[in-house]
């Protein structure tokens, strides 16, 4: 079964710091894309950030430098390092890969991990 473990969310002050991780399990292969989106409460899931497998990004206006994306191509994972965390990035990130699980390529998703920011 395909599945993407995310790891690192937690809760920090304003200001500060915090890495998440995303790695694609072993079933999934040729991983085109990852990417991370977030939800909060009462608003809908947007991006956040995205990679290609070529180390094209994308992000969000909103994180522009302060957030940065990485891949690690060998092995299949994705990182986010959030930088200068505000209030309103409190919210579940999710990860998501473009990629194949058997003989079938789809965006699949993680389970999300919670990240608040406190004032």
């Amino acid at each position: 079964q395909a599945q993407l473990a995310e790891s690192g969310g937690g809760s920090v002050q304003a200001g500060g710091a915090l890495t998440l991780s995303c790695v694609a399990s072993g079933v999934m292969h040729s991983v085109s894309a990852m990417g991370w989106y977030r939800q909060a409460p009462g608003k809908q899931r947007e991006l956040v950030a995205s990679i290609t497998r070529a180390g094209g990004r994308n992000y969000a206006d909103s994180v522009k430098g302060r957030f940065t994306i990485t891949m690690d191509n060998a092995k299949n994972t994705v990182t986010l390092q959030m930088n200068s965390l505000k209030a309103e990035d409190t919210a579940v990130y999710y990860c998501n890969a473009d990629a194949i699980s058997g003989f079938r390529r789809g965006v699949y998703w993680g389970q999300g991990t919670q990240v608040t920011v406190s004032t």
